[in-house]
């Protein structure tokens, strides 16, 4: 089974475009999520079957690669490409963000002013910085002097890049660390490199930062990168550091620091260390035809440079996050002590780490930035993923309005008598409850109030158990639906790890939504930014059902800005086929997945729309949407080939892969299925679909979507969904039907080529359509031109230009090599056949009224309309003589004569000019002396 889109255009044999050989699939898969396709069959299939494991230092899916498998995933490639490209390419899109990047490796180099003289090095890297940030602010410089900032910019860069060879690599200039001074300069090297849009030679740069300097890089050069890219390998480094400090906390104030400070150290060096590694690894994977690396191993550290005993390597290899009782009985106390403590940990009540985070920060800061005020995360007491920073600048405090929870627990009786027996079924843990009704008062006062994160989690509990047994009592209902108990519950979902307490949350909010639109108002304005719901849609147990909770709150793109959206909703849509059950509520995960991918593709502006676009088919996502579009209830299979649309408009090169391998049968069975609704997604996609570069494909697709689905006439439901479709979309489904009559014999009568036919003559009509309209009539004739370039854009006028002569002049040098390759493939003579039969079709249906719609919409010089108009006039007058006897040449010759004049005037542009002249050239060659009689001696002489 291919792993991804990549891949499979590989063993079509498609590479950036061209035909290659076919070979076998020796592809490897990524250490990182990217969508995996599953076969029909595999559909109903547990999810299970797919778990995450960890494997070494890293989670992996439990799809591995084989041992034998000697080549890397392109798709692979690609999407590591993608994802370090976003950092880069923001700084070319931000000016704020460039400001940012400026002053932070500026910061790097201020003790250059405060010792020695030898600046030369910092002028390079100066002058390297000013020259590409003219580079970005000024795009309308010319290419030579572009290319001559490029090339200044690399040597500078690269001068100071080689600081880092193994000779002078701990070396220091001025005070300041060589591998400081590489790592700036790879960093703009990386970015020198995405404005000559050599992206993975740009993505090697910025990998190569992090090798350089780790510490700089993930503390404060890029921070953002190294949580989204290399966090996920090396989380068993915090889970570790984070138990750590909790044993630490009970220790006296002394020993204590002293112990901190060498945990600190040995963390901080054990995730640099980790993440030079896996830096070196994905550099490895963007050479090109390299070999799969092995995958890193980072082990949990030895505790001896803290603590007086060893882990024994075998325990730290064969589990990462578990805890040597040895060493705790060693450095920490007797089995008596340990065992107390373990039960302690257990049940959350005697162990403060809001406050020994506290003492942590002021001992970093005091260290490490002495002139930097102390800042507090929100923690809780099973909160294991802040990562302790004791670099160059503070945390920043994280935004929101959520209270601190202290961790500091009281007896769980004070809530609830009896003891709750923690299972994970969450459910079942309610069963054994027997409530007063003081027991919900109180919980509804812990929640509004309390600070400690175990007591709301057990009121999350008794509010709960409340609310099943009430049976719908509005009593309870009016008591539990308050604003502060809402934010409440969303508090403790933000703060704790338990997976019982956060599926309670979970079924106790999608109740309260139901009920009114009023509790999911304050939902979304006490989570403005959606960063609960991020959170839980990374858990592997509750992501589900967490995206079940956020598509009944129906949240806008513009809430949804974190890049991470994307991966995880695809997540959500590979493993959510079956129906998820919230209480009352059953609703299927993959309906909320398309959703939120249907908002991330059209809810932003065009550039965010077409990034998140390119997003989704870097990470494999199309297979996922193509089954989607087989599968579900008609508005979700619409939705998928409206997504897949926004897909192939953005990523041009996957049209190819989604014209083979789209089920045709289902697409013809979901415009059945819109009997009463528009088809317009599923035209959008047909649309693309056949803007295809080789003609013998086209046909292939074509003919495949004749064949129709359940015996249905193909033609027949087109012409119905042309009765019915909205103004907008008539020209579309017109030229779509009349692609597929062309397939038959173009002199033979047929009703279907009529109908089309006649629709493209009244959506000509510039006075009777709106602006819409026109824009997809041009889009319309531009597709009954039949030429397109490997990326599906439009290439007959280029193709027209060339043969009057005038591609000498084109300055693109990458479209005319595009242009010629396309034009001197093999299947031209198809090309030349395709239009000769679509020329002749329109000419004998449309006759008369068609050649002066065509005139009109010039004359009317819409700018889309007129130039397509001019562009179908000029190919079509290639093949007049084949249409109609003499009148009709000379009837042709009349109405286009004239207008051809107008475009041919000094004031329009050259490229107009020139089609005008190559079709009056073509009129003439067709129509002999019946042009000649119709026109004076000087343009004659003209032409």
């Amino acid at each position: 089974m291919a792993s991804s889109l990549h891949q499979l255009l590989k063993e079509e044999g498609f590479e950036k475009g061209k035909l290659l050989k076919n070979q076998p699939d020796d592809s490897t898969a990524l250490p990182i999520y990217i969508c995996r396709g599953r076969k029909s069959s595999e559909i109903t299939e547990h999810k299970d079957e797919k778990t995450v494991i960890r494997n070494g230092s890293s989670l992996f899916s439990s799809f591995k690669p084989k041992s034998d498998e000697p080549v890397i995933d392109e798709a692979a490639i690609k999407a590591v490409i993608s994802i370090l490209g976003g950092y880069t390419g923001r700084y070319l899109k931000d000016e704020s963000y460039r400001a940012m990047v400026k002053d932070k490796c500026t910061s790097c180099l201020l003790s250059r002013r405060k010792a020695g003289s030898d600046g030369g090095i910092f002028m390079n890297l100066e002058l390297g910085i000013e020259s590409i940030d003219k580079l970005v602010e000024d795009r309308g410089n010319k290419k030579e002097l572009r290319m001559k900032l490029l090339r200044n910019s690399i040597r500078l860069l690269s001068i100071v890049a080689s600081l880092n060879c193994e000779k002078s690599r701990n070396g220091s200039t001025c005070g300041v660390p060589h591998s400081h001074l590489s790592a700036c300069a790879q960093l703009y090297l990386s970015i020198v490199y995405k404005l000559e849009k050599n992206h993975r030679l740009s993505a090697r740069h910025l990998l190569q930062v992090f090798c350089d300097s780790a510490f700089l890089a993930r503390t404060h050069l890029l921070p953002d990168l190294w949580d989204h890219f290399f966090l996920p390998h090396l989380l068993h480094l915090k889970v570790w550091y984070h138990k750590e400090l909790e044993h630490l906390s009970n220790l006296g104030n002394a020993l204590k620091e002293t112990k901190m400070k060498a945990l600190s150290k040995l963390y901080n060096d054990q995730m640099d260390m980790g993440t030079a590694m896996f830096a070196m690894y994905y550099k490895e994977w963007l050479k090109i035809g390299a070999k799969v690396p092995p995958v890193p191993t980072v082990p949990l550290p030895s505790s001896s440079s803290y603590g007086s005993s060893r882990r024994r390597s075998s325990e730290s290899h064969a589990s990462v996050s578990s805890i040597n009782r040895n060493l705790y009985q060693t450095v920490f106390g007797a089995a008596t002590e340990w065992q107390s403590m373990e039960l302690d940990r257990r049940i959350r009540t005697s162990i403060d780490i809001c406050r020994l985070e506290a003492e942590e920060n002021e001992f970093k800061y005091e260290n490490y930035n002495q002139n930097k005020k102390k800042t507090h995360r929100r923690s809780s007491s099973s909160h294991i993923y802040s990562t302790p920073r004791t670099e160059l600048l503070p945390e920043t405090q994280k935004s929101g309005h959520f209270r601190f929870f202290s961790c500091q627990s009281r007896p769980k009786g004070c809530l609830v008598n009896g003891k709750i027996d923690v299972r994970n079924n969450s459910m079942r843990n309610l069963e054994h409850l027997d409530l007063p009704l003081s027991d919900l008062s109180k919980a509804i006062a812990t929640i509004c109030s309390s600070d400690v994160l175990s007591d709301c989690e057990i009121a999350i509990r008794v509010m709960t158990k409340a609310w099943l047994d009430s049976h719908g009592d509005s009593t309870i209902e009016a008591a539990l639906t308050k604003a502060p108990i809402i934010e409440g519950v969303l508090e403790v979902l933000f703060a704790s790890n338990d997976d019982a307490v956060m599926e309670l949350a979970i079924l106790i909010l999608a109740e309260f939504i139901t009920r009114s639109k009023v509790n999911r108002q304050i939902i979304l304005n006490s989570d403005p930014q959606l960063e609960i719901f991020l959170k839980l849609l990374k858990n592997s147990s509750l992501f589900l059902k967490a995206a079940v909770l956020l598509y009944l709150l129906r949240p806008k793109a513009k809430q949804m800005i974190s890049t991470e959206w994307i991966p995880l909703s695809l997540r959500v849509l590979e493993f959510g086929e079956h129906l998820q059950t919230l209480y009352t509520i059953r609703c299927s995960p993959q309906v909320a997945a398309l959703y939120f991918l249907d908002q991330l593709l059209t809810g932003f502006n065009e550039d965010r729309n077409l990034e998140n676009a390119c997003q989704v088919v870097s990470l494999g996502g199309l297979n996922l949407l193509m089954r989607n579009v087989e599968f579900g209830g008609v508005l979700e299979r619409n939705k998928a080939a409206l997504i897949i649309s926004c897909c192939v408009r953005a990523d041009g090169s996957c049209r190819h892969h989604v014209a083979d391998k789209l089920n045709k049968a289902a697409l013809i069975e979901l415009m059945v299925g819109n009997c009463r609704d528009s088809n317009g997604s599923v035209i959008a996609l047909l649309t693309e679909l056949l803007c295809l570069n080789r003609r013998t494909q086209m046909m292939k697709f074509l003919n495949e979507l004749l064949r129709g689905w359940g015996g249905l006439n193909t033609m027949h439901i087109l012409l119905a969904c042309l009765h019915k479709a909205l103004p907008e979309e008539r020209p579309l489904v017109a030229a779509l039907l009349l692609q597929l009559d062309l397939l038959g014999d173009p002199f033979r009568c047929s009703v279907y080529r009529e109908e089309a036919v006649e629709v493209i003559i009244e959506t000509l009509d510039c006075e009777k359509c709106n602006e819409k309209i026109q824009q997809q009539s041009a889009k319309a004739l531009t597709m009954l031109g039949g030429r397109f370039s490997y990326m599906g854009e439009a290439t007959t006028e280029s193709w027209l230009l060339k043969q009057a002569g005038f591609h000498e002049n084109l300055e693109d040098s990458f479209q005319k090599k595009e242009i010629g390759d396309n034009f001197l493939d093999e299947g031209e003579e198809e090309i030349e056949n395709w239009q000769k039969k679509a020329a002749i079709a329109l000419l004998n249906s449309g006759n008369k009224r068609f050649l002066a719609a065509l005139s009109n919409s010039m004359a009317k010089d819409i700018p889309n309309l007129a130039r397509a108009s001019l562009v179908t006039i000029a190919w079509m007058s290639c093949f007049l003589h084949l249409a109609g006897d003499k009148d009709f040449q000379a009837m042709a010759s009349s109405i286009l004569t004239p207008r051809l004049l107008e475009s041919s005037n000094s004031n329009r542009v050259l490229e107009e000019r020139v089609l005008a002249a190559f079709s009056l050239q073509q009129i003439r060659k067709s129509s002999g002396d019946i042009f000649k009689a119709s026109l004076g001696h000087s343009i004659i002489s003209f032409l």
